[in-house]
Protein backbone atom coordinates (compact mmCIF):
# COMPACT_ATOMS: atom_id res chain seq x y z
CA UNK A 1 0.00 0.00 0.00
CA UNK A 2 1.55 3.28 -1.16
CA UNK A 3 -1.23 5.70 -0.34
CA UNK A 4 -4.29 7.08 -2.11
CA UNK A 5 -4.87 9.39 -5.04
CA UNK A 6 -6.03 12.93 -4.35
CA UNK A 7 -9.78 13.45 -4.50
CA UNK A 8 -9.07 16.76 -6.24
CA UNK A 9 -7.39 14.96 -9.16
CA UNK A 10 -9.56 11.91 -9.85
CA UNK A 11 -12.69 12.74 -7.89
CA UNK A 12 -12.12 9.92 -5.41
CA UNK A 13 -9.46 8.56 -3.08
CA UNK A 14 -8.28 5.45 -4.91
CA UNK A 15 -5.93 3.07 -3.11
CA UNK A 16 -2.52 2.62 -4.79
CA UNK A 17 -1.47 -0.95 -4.12
CA UNK A 18 0.97 -1.72 -6.89
CA UNK A 19 3.74 0.15 -8.70
CA UNK A 20 5.83 -1.40 -11.47
CA UNK A 21 7.91 -0.35 -14.44
CA UNK A 22 6.78 -1.25 -17.96
CA UNK A 23 8.74 -4.44 -18.48
CA UNK A 24 8.45 -5.74 -14.93
CA UNK A 25 4.68 -5.24 -15.07
CA UNK A 26 4.56 -7.03 -18.43
CA UNK A 27 6.54 -9.97 -17.00
CA UNK A 28 3.95 -10.32 -14.22
CA UNK A 29 1.06 -9.76 -16.61
CA UNK A 30 2.39 -12.60 -18.76
CA UNK A 31 2.25 -14.90 -15.74
CA UNK A 32 6.02 -15.44 -15.68
CA UNK A 33 6.05 -16.06 -11.93
CA UNK A 34 8.51 -18.97 -11.82
CA UNK A 35 12.28 -19.03 -12.47
CA UNK A 36 13.03 -19.73 -16.13
CA UNK A 37 9.83 -18.18 -17.44
CA UNK A 38 10.41 -15.37 -19.93
CA UNK A 39 8.56 -12.81 -22.01
CA UNK A 40 9.49 -10.59 -24.94
CA UNK A 41 7.75 -7.35 -25.85
CA UNK A 42 7.84 -6.33 -29.52
CA UNK A 43 7.34 -2.60 -29.70
CA UNK A 44 9.47 0.18 -31.15
CA UNK A 45 12.27 -1.82 -29.54
CA UNK A 46 12.29 -5.32 -28.03
CA UNK A 47 12.53 -6.06 -24.32
CA UNK A 48 13.07 -9.55 -23.01
CA UNK A 49 12.98 -10.47 -19.34
CA UNK A 50 13.55 -13.84 -17.72
CA UNK A 51 12.56 -14.59 -14.13
CA UNK A 52 15.60 -15.74 -12.11
CA UNK A 53 13.69 -16.18 -8.84
CA UNK A 54 15.29 -15.05 -5.60
CA UNK A 55 18.74 -15.35 -7.20
CA UNK A 56 20.26 -12.05 -8.29
CA UNK A 57 22.20 -13.10 -11.39
CA UNK A 58 25.09 -10.84 -12.38
CA UNK A 59 25.35 -10.99 -16.16
CA UNK A 60 28.56 -11.76 -18.01
CA UNK A 61 26.78 -11.44 -21.38
CA UNK A 62 25.69 -7.81 -21.36
CA UNK A 63 22.28 -8.29 -19.74
CA UNK A 64 20.84 -6.05 -17.02
CA UNK A 65 20.07 -7.37 -13.55
CA UNK A 66 16.76 -5.98 -12.33
CA UNK A 67 14.18 -6.41 -9.60
CA UNK A 68 11.11 -8.03 -11.13
CA UNK A 69 8.86 -7.37 -8.11
CA UNK A 70 8.80 -7.34 -4.34
CA UNK A 71 5.83 -9.00 -2.64
CA UNK A 72 5.45 -9.43 1.12
CA UNK A 73 9.11 -8.62 1.66
CA UNK A 74 10.43 -11.21 -0.83
CA UNK A 75 12.31 -9.95 -3.86
CA UNK A 76 12.09 -11.71 -7.22
CA UNK A 77 14.84 -10.85 -9.70
CA UNK A 78 15.08 -10.93 -13.48
CA UNK A 79 17.56 -10.48 -16.30
CA UNK A 80 16.62 -7.93 -18.95
CA UNK A 81 17.89 -7.45 -22.48
CA UNK A 82 16.97 -4.42 -24.56
CA UNK A 83 16.97 -4.20 -28.36
CA UNK A 84 16.93 -0.60 -29.54
CA UNK A 85 15.22 -0.99 -32.92
CA UNK A 86 12.49 -3.55 -33.67
CA UNK A 87 9.13 -2.22 -34.81
CA UNK A 88 10.89 1.08 -35.53
CA UNK A 89 12.48 -0.65 -38.54
CA UNK A 90 9.03 -1.22 -40.02
CA UNK A 91 8.13 2.40 -39.31
CA UNK A 92 11.26 3.38 -41.25
CA UNK A 93 10.18 1.30 -44.23
CA UNK A 94 6.91 3.23 -44.12
CA UNK A 95 8.07 6.77 -43.31
CA UNK A 96 11.67 6.77 -44.55
CA UNK A 97 11.85 4.52 -47.59
CA UNK A 98 8.10 4.73 -48.25
CA UNK A 99 8.00 1.19 -49.63
CA UNK A 100 4.95 0.31 -47.53
CA UNK A 101 1.95 2.47 -46.73
CA UNK A 102 0.95 0.90 -43.41
CA UNK A 103 2.88 -1.19 -40.88
CA UNK A 104 0.14 -3.80 -41.11
CA UNK A 105 1.18 -4.43 -44.75
CA UNK A 106 4.56 -5.80 -43.74
CA UNK A 107 3.43 -9.40 -43.29
CA UNK A 108 1.52 -9.50 -46.58
CA UNK A 109 4.45 -8.08 -48.55
CA UNK A 110 7.01 -10.30 -46.81
CA UNK A 111 4.90 -13.34 -47.71
CA UNK A 112 5.31 -12.53 -51.40
CA UNK A 113 8.66 -14.35 -51.16
CA UNK A 114 9.60 -17.63 -49.47
CA UNK A 115 12.75 -16.19 -47.91
CA UNK A 116 14.76 -12.98 -47.64
CA UNK A 117 16.69 -13.72 -50.85
CA UNK A 118 20.01 -13.68 -49.01
CA UNK A 119 19.36 -10.17 -47.65
CA UNK A 120 20.25 -9.41 -44.03
CA UNK A 121 19.40 -6.12 -42.34
CA UNK A 122 21.06 -4.92 -39.13
CA UNK A 123 18.81 -2.04 -37.97
CA UNK A 124 21.38 -0.23 -35.85
CA UNK A 125 19.85 3.21 -36.43
CA UNK A 126 20.82 4.34 -32.93
CA UNK A 127 23.48 1.74 -32.23
CA UNK A 128 23.11 -1.85 -31.04
CA UNK A 129 21.67 -2.76 -27.65
CA UNK A 130 22.05 -6.01 -25.75
CA UNK A 131 24.28 -7.95 -25.87
CA UNK A 132 26.57 -5.67 -27.95
CA UNK A 133 26.01 -2.26 -26.34
CA UNK A 134 27.59 -0.29 -29.15
CA UNK A 135 25.98 3.14 -29.41
CA UNK A 136 28.02 4.20 -32.45
CA UNK A 137 27.10 1.38 -34.84
CA UNK A 138 24.70 2.24 -37.67
CA UNK A 139 22.29 0.28 -39.84
CA UNK A 140 23.52 -1.99 -42.63
CA UNK A 141 22.15 -4.13 -45.45
CA UNK A 142 24.02 -7.19 -46.70
CA UNK A 143 23.42 -9.49 -49.65
CA UNK A 144 21.72 -7.02 -51.98
CA UNK A 145 21.64 -8.00 -55.67
CA UNK A 146 19.85 -6.82 -58.82
CA UNK A 147 17.28 -9.45 -57.95
CA UNK A 148 16.48 -7.93 -54.56
CA UNK A 149 12.83 -6.88 -54.34
CA UNK A 150 10.73 -4.91 -51.91
CA UNK A 151 9.47 -8.15 -50.40
CA UNK A 152 13.04 -9.25 -49.58
CA UNK A 153 13.79 -5.98 -47.78
CA UNK A 154 10.54 -6.07 -45.80
CA UNK A 155 11.10 -9.69 -44.85
CA UNK A 156 14.69 -8.95 -43.80
CA UNK A 157 13.41 -6.14 -41.56
CA UNK A 158 10.91 -8.49 -39.89
CA UNK A 159 13.54 -11.19 -39.48
CA UNK A 160 15.93 -8.69 -37.88
CA UNK A 161 13.56 -8.48 -34.89
CA UNK A 162 13.75 -12.23 -34.42
CA UNK A 163 17.52 -12.37 -34.93
CA UNK A 164 18.11 -9.66 -32.31
CA UNK A 165 15.81 -11.51 -29.93
CA UNK A 166 17.87 -14.68 -30.48
CA UNK A 167 21.01 -12.72 -29.55
CA UNK A 168 19.44 -11.72 -26.25
CA UNK A 169 17.87 -15.14 -25.70
CA UNK A 170 21.19 -16.97 -25.99
CA UNK A 171 22.99 -14.48 -23.75
CA UNK A 172 20.32 -14.75 -21.08
CA UNK A 173 20.31 -18.52 -20.94
CA UNK A 174 24.11 -18.57 -20.69
CA UNK A 175 23.92 -16.15 -17.77
CA UNK A 176 21.04 -17.71 -15.89
CA UNK A 177 21.95 -21.37 -16.52
CA UNK A 178 18.28 -22.07 -17.20
CA UNK A 179 16.43 -24.05 -19.86
CA UNK A 180 13.60 -22.26 -21.61
CA UNK A 181 10.93 -24.23 -23.48
CA UNK A 182 8.54 -21.36 -24.20
CA UNK A 183 8.71 -17.61 -24.79
CA UNK A 184 5.64 -15.52 -23.99
CA UNK A 185 5.24 -12.52 -26.27
CA UNK A 186 3.30 -9.27 -26.41
CA UNK A 187 3.36 -5.88 -28.09
CA UNK A 188 2.02 -4.57 -31.39
CA UNK A 189 4.25 -6.65 -33.67
CA UNK A 190 2.81 -9.89 -32.27
CA UNK A 191 -0.07 -9.42 -34.73
CA UNK A 192 2.47 -10.52 -37.37
CA UNK A 193 2.19 -14.30 -37.66
CA UNK A 194 5.19 -14.56 -40.01
CA UNK A 195 7.41 -12.89 -37.40
CA UNK A 196 6.26 -15.14 -34.56
CA UNK A 197 6.65 -18.33 -36.58
CA UNK A 198 10.15 -17.32 -37.62
CA UNK A 199 10.90 -16.46 -33.99
CA UNK A 200 9.82 -19.92 -32.88
CA UNK A 201 11.93 -21.53 -35.62
CA UNK A 202 14.94 -19.44 -34.72
CA UNK A 203 14.77 -20.12 -30.97
CA UNK A 204 13.58 -23.73 -31.37
CA UNK A 205 11.03 -23.16 -28.60
CA UNK A 206 7.30 -22.47 -28.53
CA UNK A 207 6.26 -18.83 -28.87
CA UNK A 208 3.11 -18.15 -26.87
CA UNK A 209 0.91 -15.19 -27.79
CA UNK A 210 -1.78 -14.28 -25.24
CA UNK A 211 -5.33 -13.21 -26.00
CA UNK A 212 -4.63 -9.92 -24.20
CA UNK A 213 -1.38 -8.41 -25.47
CA UNK A 214 -1.60 -5.35 -23.17
CA UNK A 215 0.52 -7.14 -20.60
CA UNK A 216 1.94 -4.06 -18.90
CA UNK A 217 -1.44 -2.64 -17.86
CA UNK A 218 -2.62 -6.12 -16.87
CA UNK A 219 0.48 -6.79 -14.76
CA UNK A 220 0.15 -3.53 -12.81
CA UNK A 221 -3.53 -4.25 -12.15
CA UNK A 222 -2.77 -7.81 -11.02
CA UNK A 223 -0.08 -6.61 -8.60
CA UNK A 224 -2.54 -4.12 -7.11
CA UNK A 225 -5.22 -6.80 -6.91
CA UNK A 226 -2.83 -9.16 -5.16
CA UNK A 227 -1.95 -6.52 -2.58
CA UNK A 228 -5.58 -5.55 -2.06
CA UNK A 229 -6.68 -9.16 -1.55
CA UNK A 230 -8.67 -9.58 -4.76
CA UNK A 231 -6.26 -12.40 -5.61
CA UNK A 232 -4.97 -14.74 -2.91
CA UNK A 233 -1.78 -15.92 -4.63
CA UNK A 234 0.46 -15.18 -7.60
CA UNK A 235 -0.84 -18.39 -9.16
CA UNK A 236 -4.34 -16.90 -9.06
CA UNK A 237 -3.00 -13.89 -10.94
CA UNK A 238 -1.21 -15.93 -13.59
CA UNK A 239 -4.27 -18.13 -14.17
CA UNK A 240 -6.05 -15.15 -15.75
CA UNK A 241 -3.72 -15.28 -18.76
CA UNK A 242 -5.11 -17.08 -21.82
CA UNK A 243 -3.11 -18.15 -24.86
CA UNK A 244 -4.49 -17.09 -28.22
CA UNK A 245 -2.00 -19.01 -30.31
CA UNK A 246 1.16 -21.02 -29.75
CA UNK A 247 3.76 -21.16 -32.53
CA UNK A 248 5.98 -24.26 -32.58
CA UNK A 249 9.27 -24.78 -34.46
CA UNK A 250 8.63 -25.92 -38.02
CA UNK A 251 12.18 -26.15 -39.39
CA UNK A 252 15.25 -28.10 -38.35
CA UNK A 253 17.90 -26.71 -36.00
CA UNK A 254 20.48 -27.18 -38.77
CA UNK A 255 18.58 -24.90 -41.15
CA UNK A 256 18.12 -22.32 -38.40
CA UNK A 257 21.81 -22.25 -37.54
CA UNK A 258 22.79 -21.54 -41.17
CA UNK A 259 20.64 -18.41 -41.15
CA UNK A 260 21.73 -17.34 -37.69
CA UNK A 261 25.41 -17.76 -38.61
CA UNK A 262 24.92 -15.32 -41.49
CA UNK A 263 23.14 -12.88 -39.18
CA UNK A 264 26.08 -12.95 -36.75
CA UNK A 265 28.41 -12.37 -39.68
CA UNK A 266 26.35 -9.33 -40.69
CA UNK A 267 26.52 -7.94 -37.15
CA UNK A 268 30.29 -8.41 -37.02
CA UNK A 269 30.66 -6.64 -40.37
CA UNK A 270 28.50 -3.76 -39.11
CA UNK A 271 30.67 -3.37 -36.02
CA UNK A 272 33.90 -3.58 -38.06
CA UNK A 273 32.65 -0.93 -40.49
CA UNK A 274 32.08 1.41 -37.56
CA UNK A 275 35.56 0.74 -36.19
CA UNK A 276 37.15 1.92 -39.43
CA UNK A 277 34.62 4.57 -40.45
CA UNK A 278 36.83 7.48 -39.31
CA UNK A 279 39.88 6.41 -41.29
Amino acid sequence: YFGTTSRNVLGAEISINGIAGDQQAALFGQGCILPGMAKNTYGTGCFMLINTGTKRVVSKQGMLTTIAWGIDGEITYALEGSVFVAGAAIQWLRDGLKIIEHASQAEEIANETDDCGGVYFVPAFVGLGAPYWNSEARGSFFGLTRGTKRSHIVRAALESMAFQTRDVFDAMLNDADLTLTSLRVDGGATENALLLQFQSDLLQVNVDKPHNTESTALGAALLAGLSFGIFATMEDCSSIRRSERIYSPAVSPEEVEKKYTLWKKAVRATLVFHEHSDE
